[in-house]
């Protein structure tokens, strides 16, 4: 097998790269996620294609968590021998964040945001993707018991130690996040980024989340743009026996309602009308908000991961088209869980 060569032209195709709030950071606007098919249970050599591909398309920003797998830590694993085998040259070009919150391990001290558990999930990373730091550092999820400042003061240590040069939350309420933002300047610690689910079906950071990230310089990621594939063209006709529902996993079969159908099917005719595939036309209405950094998009295939950058050659979504989008999704109340 060939070694691999990243694409001189990959600074030059339809990327483009936002700072990330009031930082001098800037990220692509579609950013690849290891979520889900980069485990021990997938297959490595598409795994390292797809991660080949996002880099010669201009993604310069992988986003992982202790947790991806599975089984979990898999993902990172994996990564790591990737970048180590292909990519370690091109270090300086690479974004590599993830994160720490999830349940992880056994015992009293494997879940949370305690300073234990954050500091030791970060060390674990490392080792996994054979790493000295990570460029970005997140708190996973706020856990409603560990006092905010315990696990801001555990942020600020791990910028401090050199192991993340940013850090940043995810899937904070909005007043415990503005608690953060706060608490992590005070000491000098700039939040880089609040990390959120974000699409069509599921708006609730725009009660707030939006509003306080912008506020306070800090950029915005979206998770799960495409509803876990439901803002696709796989559901509109029944559910496909090689799908996410079918094999019983995150996305569950009681979340493919008909209401759900009614409004997928509603908005693939615009994107019809668009020239576009619905996943497209779905990525290009998240980005069509200027408070949001990048989209974090996931990919089984390069096919797929192809298809999502052609969101990056769409036209620009007109005033109509947003208004037309919004009044099929409006009152919509999503059930995915956190």
């Amino acid at each position: 097998m060939m070694a691999y060569t990243p694409d001189d032209s990959r600074y030059s195709n339809a990327m483009e790269y936002s700072f990330c709030g009031k930082s001098g950071l800037k990220l692509p606007q579609i950013s690849l996620g290891l979520w889900h098919n980069f485990g021990h249970v997938d297959d490595f050599e598409k795994s390292k294609e797809i991660i080949h591909c996002a880099f010669d398309k201009g993604i310069t920003h992988f986003d992982l968590a202790n947790n991806y797998g599975p089984p979990p830590g898999s993902a990172e694993e994996n990564f790591g021998q990737i970048f180590k085998s292909s990519l370690s040259a091109y270090r300086d070009e690479i974004i590599i964040s993830t994160k720490a919150g999830h349940l992880m391990w056994d015992g009293p001290y494997g879940d949370g945001s305690s300073r234990k558990n954050l500091i030791s999930s970060l060390n674990q990373s490392l080792k996994r993707l054979q790493l000295d730091y990570v460029d970005i550092f997140y708190s996973h999820r706020y856990d409603g018991i560990t006092p905010i400042e315990e696990t801001m003061q555990a942020l600020i240590d791990i910028v401090k130690s050199g192991k993340a040069l940013y850090v940043g939350i995810s899937k904070y309420p909005p007043h415990l996040a503005e608690k953060a933002y706060q608490i992590l300047e005070a000491q000098g610690v700039h939040c880089l980024i609040h990390q959120d689910r974000y699409n069509m079906l599921s708006r609730e950071v725009e009660n707030g989340t939006l509003k306080a990230a912008h506020r306070n310089g800090v950029g915005f990621s979206a998770f799960s743009p495409l509803a876990q594939g439901m803002l696709t063209d796989r559901y509109l006709n029944g559910i496909p026996t090689d799908s996410r529902v079918a094999r019983n996993g995150f996305l569950k079969k009681e979340q493919i309602t008909p209401e759900v159908i009614r409004i997928i099917q509603l908005l693939n005719n615009i994107a019809l009308e668009r020239g576009e595939s619905l996943a497209q036309m779905a990525l290009s209405w998240i980005l069509s908000d200027k408070r949001v950094t990048t989209v974090i998009v996931g990919a089984s295939s390069v096919k797929q991961l192809m298809n999502n950058l052609g969101t990056l050659d769409s036209p620009s979504l007109s005033e109509e088209d947003l208004t037309s989008i919004r009044a099929i999704i409006e009152g919509y109340s999503s059930s995915m869980p956190k």
